[in-house]
């Protein structure tokens, strides 16, 4: 085996440039001649012509003959020891992630690895070692700090954030303007007009907002004054122009031109300053005196650079398609509001409609949380009738409301609900998917932990706040520590606690004003019986979070937020799958049965909180040290459990706490006709056929992914659990596990482990409506914050091409050596890609919610036509 060079440094800075990298590695890991043959591409043009060299730089390696790698351009240190390992060891094997994630590389190479400086897809390696670079130097990492978390990463034992993921390492996330954009989520008190813009360059940063909208959040927005009326929206420029959004204003005509500026920050801009211009009490009175009645605006869409350009401070491309839409809207929705506050609803609208503007045309899913009060019933049935069916069965959107779609919204009970409005709650998200419930004072309880010494404390406090008197029972408590606190810096960190029950997108932070910022173990990559090497995944993750508590907000709520209350949360995916590891089919047959209140059950009980227990203390001790030791505020509360939808795919982990769908199934995955990821998938063996948008005029699934009007194609992954082969559990059907088990397991993880709140999707059928409402009404009190709630979906054969579709061992097998066959031959899927992949391809991320409420949902409306 042997490393083949072909260059011309003399005459190639970049090939001067790899040389030096080359020497570097080298140095560590010497070869001899026989490992590495350098070609003079213009001294040896006959030797070089042999390898079709196109490109200098151009690194192959080589055995026997046989062309294993090949990148035309400069390649990274990392990517360069690899190929010197395999000489080393005289073995190359390509495969980047384990044998039950077949996934790995289509989500991978989709979703997060970045282009090289010679325009190559980075291999898994190479992003670890680009992110891990950039959070040891933002945390300070020690030496063993640095070797734990790189070690941690490259064994998919310890990830940061999908975001992290995607920016990590980059110029861009180094500007502190764009600080946001390493965070997955965040959470926004809608009290003021700055939120709405706000919120839309968090969007654009791919961070996904949750909003408080209640009652008497809202209530601090001023009157709308002023009428708007857009008369004229100009066409897209030819290329990008100013960054800048500029207003001219002729008042003296009841005229005004918004100037629309070709940057993040410009589109920003143009959006609030004609939300401003709704509430501007100088335009009212010149208006009166003129008597003109509204004010014209035009949107000049001169400047900013038309779909498929990069967008200057967007990280990523512009895709204006919906830009001037976005406007009209906006402007109609403040229009008919003059005179009055804006509802909690219409607010919602206000932040849906940037939402839709921002991923209109991308593949990804928006995230969004809204919070509204309980006793707002315009917000309960916000959603409801949002599709109509003509007379011809075909689904249609409230074009009014339609974006309402791109949020959950959550109830907020400030009070213990009855049983029976519990009971009601259940069975609206069992017809509707709408309507989630969450319990206030249990995640102001928690997000206050470091007053309370015993859960009997932070029950004591819930039943006081019920009554009214929370305020004063955290008074007494921090009165009782800081007896000396001067009154108003009193009264304003008592504001500040009271409104830790912010949620974001997914509903598993707790908080005011806040970031999201997360890191996730793999669990079910690691051995059940080795605790040491469990431990060092939850350090691995702890250290990741905590180093980004060195970021310093530019906006002056999210600082004070992080200054006063800052967020760190730890996650785990593939829980499910490590406790069958780890317990057996005994434990599946017990979960299966409902989780019974039996000896074997109570034994499994303790089991299962010995784990969670070891893992919560690992990450606590891990925060707290680090952040002692940098002189941080240390977190009152760190660990969490995500969704874990996407990254749960590079390891083959079953999301988060929850159980998969099924111990074989087809995964499918979302790419755009013609994708480089597709095209290499392809050559990888597996099938692609058209997405449920791909339908032809009578609505019918189109077969065939070179028809024009199939835009989007699907990966077709056949997957095998990693304990599906465990004698008797395939005796186990997993769609007939029962609410009450799910809520049972669910709720094991919400005591003994997290301690902000766990992302939950409790799939259920009609039957158990009742005896859901009553484990949630229960629990309300007992650690229960919030979950979504979502009707099992068992009809498969009625919406084909769903993400996920149950499927027997003999059809997996089947379809796995048709994998094999069709994909004979292509080994490195890396390489695959790298035949497809051109530079004009842009690569983007997803600011995506991945749990199983929304991808269920979502896919579910697609499938029905709701589209």
């Amino acid at each position: 085996m042997q490393i083949v060079l072909i260059s011309a440094p003399d005459r190639c800075e970049p090939c001067r440039d790899m040389d030096a990298r080359i020497q570097e590695v080298l140095e560590l890991k010497p070869l001899t001649s026989a490992g590495i043959r350098i070609i003079h591409a213009d001294r040896q043009e006959a030797e070089a012509a042999k390898y079709n060299a196109k490109v200098i730089p151009t690194i192959l390696l080589v055995n026997e003959g046989e062309e294993l790698f090949r990148a035309e351009g400069r390649i990274t240190s990392v990517l360069f020891e690899t190929l010197v390992d395999a000489v080393l060891l005289g073995t190359y094997d390509p495969e980047e992630f384990r044998e039950h994630a077949p996934s790995g590389n289509v989500v991978f190479y989709r979703t997060y690895s970045r282009r090289t400086e010679s325009d190559q897809r980075e291999t898994f390696k190479e992003a670890i070692h680009r992110v891990a670079k950039d959070i040891k130097e933002l945390g300070q990492f020690t030496e063993d700090e640095e070797a734990l978390v790189l070690k941690q990463a490259l064994g998919q034992h310890a990830l940061p954030s999908g975001r992290w993921l995607w920016v990590g390492g980059t110029q861009w996330i180094k500007q502190q303007e764009n600080f946001s954009g390493a965070y997955n989520c965040t959470s926004t008190n809608v009290d003021s007009l700055e939120a709405f813009g706000l919120m839309m360059e968090l969007a654009m940063m791919g961070s996904g907002t949750g909003a408080i909208l209640e009652k008497d959040m809202v209530a601090k927005l001023p009157k709308i004054l002023n009428r708007l009326k857009i008369t004229k929206v100009t066409e897209l420029g030819t290329d990008g122009g100013d960054a800048e959004t500029r207003m001219i204003g002729k008042f003296n005509e009841a005229s005004a031109r918004i100037i629309v500026g070709d940057s993040r920050k410009g589109w920003v801009s143009a959006y609030q300053r004609l939300i401003e211009l709704a509430y501007d009490p100088n335009l009212r009175a010149r208006l009166n005196k003129d008597g003109n009645d509204c004010l014209k605006v035009i949107i000049d869409l001169s400047q900013v650079r038309p779909a498929g350009r990069k967008l200057k401070g967007f990280g990523g491309t512009s895709n204006p398609v919906k830009l001037g839409d976005m406007f009209k809207k906006v402007a109609s929705l403040l229009s008919q509001a003059q005179g009055r506050k804006l509802s909690a609803v219409e607010c919602c609208l206000l932040i849906d409609e940037a939402a839709a503007c921002i991923v209109a045309g991308n593949i990804r899913r928006s995230a969004g949380m809204r919070q509204f009060s309980w006793d707002d019933l315009e917000a309960k049935d916000a959603k409801d009738n949002l599709y109509t069916q003509d007379a011809k069965g075909n689904w249609k959107v409230d074009p009014i409301k339609e974006n309402l779609r791109m949020a959950n919204h959550t109830r907020c009970a400030h009070t213990k609900p009855s049983l029976e409005d519990v009971k009601a709650a259940v069975t609206k998200q069992f017809f509707s998917g709408e309507g989630a419930i969450q319990y206030v004072p249990e995640a102001i309880a928690r997000s206050s932990a470091d007053l309370f010494e015993t859960r009997d404390d932070m029950e004591a406090f819930m039943e006081m706040y019920e009554q009214g008197y929370g305020k004063d029972f955290l008074c007494s408590l921090i009165d009782v520590e800081r007896p000396d606190m001067h009154k108003e810096e009193k009264e304003e960190e008592l504001t500040d606690r009271l409104q830790r029950y912010g949620l974001n997108p997914c509903g598993e932070i707790l908080g005011h004003d806040f970031h999201c910022n997360l890191a996730e173990v793999h669990l079910n990559t690691i051995d059940p019986r080795n605790i040491d090497a469990q431990i060092e995944a939850f350090q691995a993750a702890g250290l990741q979070v905590a180093a980004l508590l060195h970021h310093e907000f530019a906006v002056d709520r999210y600082a004070y937020s992080r200054m006063m209350d800052p967020i760190v949360g730890v996650s785990f995916t593939g829980l499910f799958d490590f406790f069958v590891h780890a317990f057996g089919e005994p434990w599946l047959a017990w979960m299966m049965a409902g989780r019974p209140n039996t000896q074997e059950g109570y034994e499994f009980i303790e089991k299962e909180k010995g784990y969670l227990g070891i893992w919560r203390r690992a990450v606590h001790t891990t925060v707290k040290e680090y952040c002692e030791r940098h002189d941080l505020k240390v977190p009152n509360r760190t660990t969490t459990v995500q969704p874990a939808g996407t990254k749960s795919l590079l390891t083959g982990a079953s999301s988060g706490w929850h159980p998969p769908k099924a111990q074989r199934f087809i995964r499918r995955i979302t790419v755009g006709a013609n994708d480089p990821v597709a095209l290499a998938a392809m050559e990888y063996g597996f099938s692609v056929i058209p997405a449920q948008s791909a339908r032809d005029e009578e609505g019918n699934l189109l077969d065939d992914i070179n028809d024009p009007r199939s835009t989007e194609w699907l990966i077709e992954i056949p997957t095998e659990v990693s304990w599906a082969n465990i004698p008797g559990v395939d005796q186990h059907d997993l769609s007939q596990l029962s609410a009450a088990a799910q809520f049972g397991l669910y709720m094991s993880v919400q005591t003994h482990y997290t301690e902000h709140n766990t992302s939950a999707t409790i799939e259920f059928r009609e039957h158990e409506i009742d005896q859901l409402a009553e484990l949630i009404h229960g629990h309300m009190g007992k650690g229960y914050i919030s979950a979504a709630l979502l009707a099992r979906f068992d009809a498969n054969a009625t919406f084909p091409r769903l993400p996920f579709e149950p499927i027997s061992k003999e059809v997996y097998d089947e379809m796995v050596e048709r994998v094999s066959i069709r994909g004979e031959g292509c080994e490195d899927f890396h390489q695959a890609l790298a035949k497809h992949d051109s530079a004009d391809f842009e690569l983007t991320t997803s600011a995506a919610c991945t749990s199983a409420a929304c991808i269920a949902s979502a896919d579910r409306a697609e499938a029905e036509g709701k589209v």
